[in-house]
């Protein structure tokens, strides 16, 4: 049960900026936030390495549940089989949707309801947004709308499914983050697990893209860094060995 009087919510918290984002909105809300991560056999486990030093600076209770037995499942995907080509190049159906992990938000959903139920909380917030929408059919509008619905059946206690940047775009989301006073060096954006973010993926592409729609720098270390910070950016050779105090 929730140790709180303030109302509690479950983040699904994956490491990367918009659950850290999310994250950090429902805490300016006020609300007693309890953070859910799932290994579900991905290729790396820098987010959630991530993820787990946040929640402890911040003192936010966060639990890592080890689904790793339905990997069988769900394998079909860049991002849980390793042998499969990692697909580079921005964002768009024609060359990712190979990062596609089959059902994926609906069983991370599924999950992070059931603890909602067994905690107390009302909600469940996670990070779908609208650039998304054109490769992931779990993060479009009228999946979180259904998901919604089945949540406020599915048991006696209702949960609401809160996706607060469902049409919103990844520059978006960076503009609030930004106006939070967040630091993105706190996130793991990249497909890959190296000790750099590799710059080439879709993934590294989109958050570099909403950094430059800002005019600012990404704080992350990049292999390949395609902005205007390239200059400084931090090169395998030079940057210090080991995974990076983030």
């Amino acid at each position: 049960m929730t140790h709180s009087n303030a109302p509690a919510t479950v983040v699904i918290y994956s490491g990367g900026m918009d659950s850290f984002t999310v994250l950090h909105r429902a805490l300016r809300e006020g609300l007693d936030v309890h953070a859910l991560s799932f290994d579900y056999g991905q290729r790396h486990a820098r987010e959630l390495e991530v993820a787990a030093r946040v929640c402890r600076r911040l003192g936010v209770p966060h639990q890592v549940v080890d689904i790793r037995a339905i990997h069988g499942l769900i394998d079909d995907s860049a991002l849980t089989d390793p042998s499969r080509e990692m697909p580079e190049g921005d964002y768009g159906q024609d060359n990712l949707s190979a990062t596609v992990v089959p059902n994926r938000n609906m069983i991370l959903l599924s999950l992070a309801i059931a603890k909602a139920v067994n905690i107390g909380a009302g909600r469940v917030d996670y990070g779908a947004h609208g650039g998304d929408h054109v490769l992931y059919p779990d993060c479009r509008p009228e999946f979180v709308e259904a998901m919604n619905a089945v949540a406020g059946i599915a048991n006696f206690a209702p949960v609401e499914i809160h996706a607060p940047y469902l049409r919103a775009s990844k520059a978006e989301i960076l503009a609030d983050g930004l106006a939070m006073g967040l630091d993105y060096a706190d996130t793991w954006t990249c497909y890959r697990g190296e000790e750099l973010a590799c710059g080439r993926c879709g993934s590294c592409r989109e958050r570099l893209a909403a950094f430059a729609a800002h005019g600012a720098k990404d704080p992350l270390g990049y292999l390949e860094r395609p902005d205007a910070a390239a200059d400084d950016s931090p090169r395998p050779d030079t940057a210090a060995r080991g995974a990076p105090d983030v």
